[in-house]
């Protein structure tokens, strides 16, 4: 789902992979359980190319759920991808939606390890874009190197084929791989995952994941500032429209008629705009719905997280990148990132009605549609976020403005302590890198399904690269990179060999791993 710069574009700072070898070789930490990192290095160069290519051919399948748009395809080119990565057993998965794939790669290890990925992406309009959006060029990037321009270059499939990409070079350095995996994979993470719980709580699937000792999402987490950090949770999502119609109302129009009529006839256009007022406060900052649950405020650790992380950022780079001159009620930069973190949000994506094409066209549309997004914070859940949003309409007196929700989902929260995250900074450490810990992604991804009750797993992210434009035109993954601070495809590929390492290192099943 979409993310703000703080969200799932999450800063990680540099880590330059040979140095990153060195300074452990240095101090005396050999990386965790690699018999032969050099070998497996070299693998990832020879690999390259190869794997450069199958990024761009995977760029040119989108799979777009919310055009339903090569679903099948999209799920049969992911369960390809997993197979000619060492996944013995790989099965395409009915979700009653879009179809997901479950795959399992046994290894032999003590320890399994969870995998999310999707296999969907946001919609584009080639018209906005420098290069074709699915011909996946490689383009120079001032300041950083050269890049992969396209739909899904870093929203995920970049950082996931680089993650493939670490499976083949193990294998081709006649290494053994250090875990066994279970990966699960969506085609509807862009439209708010209405089935996830259908692809991850099918017995078997369940029953291999509460083998594992958490899951994680590949991404390129590193940004060009030199920050580093881990994040603990993700804000929850509801995706809707609210549609305000004229047969549903009984008033106004059942079809569109001429603007001049508006003398006698009311306007469901106006009526929405009126709906939406009360959902917040004048300033459109504040959730005012009745009954929406109020958040679990900020601990003091969170706090104290928070202000540690916004110290290593730069406000002003932040601004610049956004667009964006003032935080809201001119809060200072530790105030806002902590209103970030902590505070649910109503945002109007779009609103839709009538003509809005060039010139005039005089009007009064029959239908209006706002096309919602809430975010949630604990304690709050998708279920309840909609129920509150149907009785606050009704008992304003909107109860015929249509709620169509298209998916969504719960907050998730994932403790410091576990093995999956103590595995990240113990990666970072050992480049005398001291990672921040960021309570909780303003953006959103489905993590609620391995994080809530029956499986009750850690859930995170990891991956060191860069991308950007997620969800825009241009979006783009770095391949090679010119920035000492900053991986390229191949620096990407290394830091999932040293993460999948140093889980196998941490031994132990589920139960050990809270």
């Amino acid at each position: 789902m979409a993310a703000s710069v703080f969200g799932r574009r999450a800063q990680l700072g540099a880590i330059g992979l040979t140095a990153f070898a060195l300074t452990a070789m240095a101090s005396g930490m050999a990386l965790a359980q690699t018999p032969d990192r050099a070998a497996i290095q070299v693998q990832v160069a020879k690999r390259h190319d190869t794997a450069v290519k199958a990024l761009q051919d995977w760029i040119a399948l989108p799979s777009i759920a919310a055009e339903d748009r090569n679903a099948n395809q999209g799920a049969e080119y992911m369960a390809k991808l997993a197979r000619e990565a060492g996944f013995q057993k790989v099965e395409i998965v009915d979700t009653g939606g879009k179809p997901g794939v479950f795959a399992t790669l046994d290894a032999g290890a003590p320890t399994t390890v969870g995998v999310y990925y999707m296999y969907d992406v946001k919609q584009f309009d080639p018209a906005e874009w420098s290069s074709p959006p699915l011909e996946a060029r490689i383009v120079d990037k001032p300041g950083l190197g050269k890049a992969i321009v396209g739909r899904g270059a870093a929203n995920q499939k970049g950082p996931e084929m680089a993650f493939l990409t670490a499976l083949h070079a193990i294998r081709d350095a006649k290494q053994k791989m250090p875990v066994n995996l279970v990966l699960v994979a969506e085609g509807e993470e862009e439209i708010g995952s209405p089935n996830i719980a259908k692809l991850v709580l099918r017995p078997d699937v369940q029953a291999a994941l509460k083998k594992s000792i958490g899951v994680f999402m590949p991404m390129g987490l590193q940004d060009p500032d030199g920050a580093v950090t881990v994040n603990l949770g993700a804000k929850g999502v509801v995706e809707l429209e609210l549609v305000a119609d004229g047969n549903a109302w009984g008033r106004g129009p059942s079809k569109d008629v001429h603007s001049s009529l508006k003398a006698m006839v009311d306007s469901p256009a106006w009526r929405l705009v009126k709906a939406l007022d009360t959902l917040v406060s004048e300033d459109g900052n504040t959730i005012t719905v009745d009954g929406f649950p109020k958040p679990t405020p900020l601990t003091a650790t969170e706090r104290a997280q928070i202000a540690k992380s916004v110290a290593a950022r730069d406000e002003a780079t932040a601004r610049k990148s956004l667009g964006v001159p003032h935080w809201i009620d001119d809060l200072s930069w530790e105030k806002a990132n902590e209103r970030l973190v902590s505070q649910p949000t109503i945002n109007i994506e779009g609103l839709v009605g009538g003509y809005t094409g060039p010139g005039g066209k005089t009007i009064l549309p029959y239908r209006a549609v706002a096309k919602i997004d809430m975010r949630l914070v604990p304690p709050m859940t998708r279920d309840g976020a909609v129920e509150a949003l149907k009785a606050h309409l009704k008992k304003r007196g909107y109860g015929d403005i249509a709620v169509n929700v298209s998916g969504g989902y719960d907050p998730t929260t994932t403790d410091a302590d576990s093995k999956l995250i103590q595995a990240q900074i113990n990666v970072l450490r050992r480049n005398n890198i001291e990672p921040l810990l960021w309570p909780r992604l303003a953006g959103s991804y489905p993590g609620f399904v391995f994080t809530q009750p029956p499986l009750s797993l850690p859930s995170g992210h990891f991956g060191l690269g860069h991308g950007g434009g997620a969800h825009a035109p241009d979006e783009f993954y770095l391949i090679q990179s010119t920035n000492p601070k900053v991986q390229g495809f191949d620096g990407a590929v290394m830091s999932y060999v040293d993460y999948l390492y140093e889980l196998g290192a941490t031994g132990g099943s589920s139960a050990a791993a809270k």
